[in-house]
């Protein structure tokens, strides 16, 4: 696959085993499964998700290979708030996670949705780049948010609801430590 040339997918059953695995190699300590429990666990945690109305699931996936990346939101009222995103780490920096990203924002402007939300471990200057470049904004820090006590940055994103464009706002909260 050509950098940039991805396909974004809605989740389906057969991709759950491979964003288990992209999910536990991503956030080992805060996966919705933790490494003693049976890997079935966090895939019938992942099929909870694929069978909630509010829900909404995209993955890319590779040549054969399933799922590379994938990203999970919530669509609630007026927002749309990302639970998780990752890329499996032997594919980073391909730019599926930004089109995934993109993926998402464009559902919400479908969707009429006023802010997209999410939360990002402070230390993860990369993925808060990749926001930003979206059009997000530092919302608030959330301190000891963690399982390890890290904070967590949340991110917003407002849209115009008649015209679909992002507000560009400036961060309310300053990341320095």
């Amino acid at each position: 696959m050509a950098p940039g040339d991805h396909a974004v997918c809605v989740m389906a059953e057969e991709d759950i085993s491979s964003v288990a695995a992209i999910e536990i190699s991503s956030f080992p300590q805060t996966a919705s499964f933790s490494r003693t429990e049976t890997l079935p666990s966090g895939e019938a945690k992942l099929r909870e998700e694929l069978s909630r109305p509010w829900s909404h699931s995209w993955v890319i996936r590779g040549d054969g290979a399933g799922a590379l990346s994938f990203l999970v939101a919530w669509h609630v009222a007026d927002e749309v708030h990302v639970l998780n995103v990752a890329t499996d780490p032997a594919h980073r920096r391909r730019g599926m996670g930004s089109a995934l990203v993109t993926h998402v924002v464009a559902f919400a402007r479908a969707k009429r949705a006023r802010h997209v939300l999410l939360e990002v471990r402070r230390s993860n200057e990369g993925a808060i780049r990749m926001y930003r470049a979206a059009g997000f904004f530092a919302a608030r820090l959330r301190h000891r948010y963690y399982p390890n006590d890290e904070d967590a940055v949340e991110m917003a994103l407002t849209l115009d609801t008649r015209t679909g464009d992002v507000v560009s706002q400036g961060d309310a909260v300053s990341l320095d430590a």
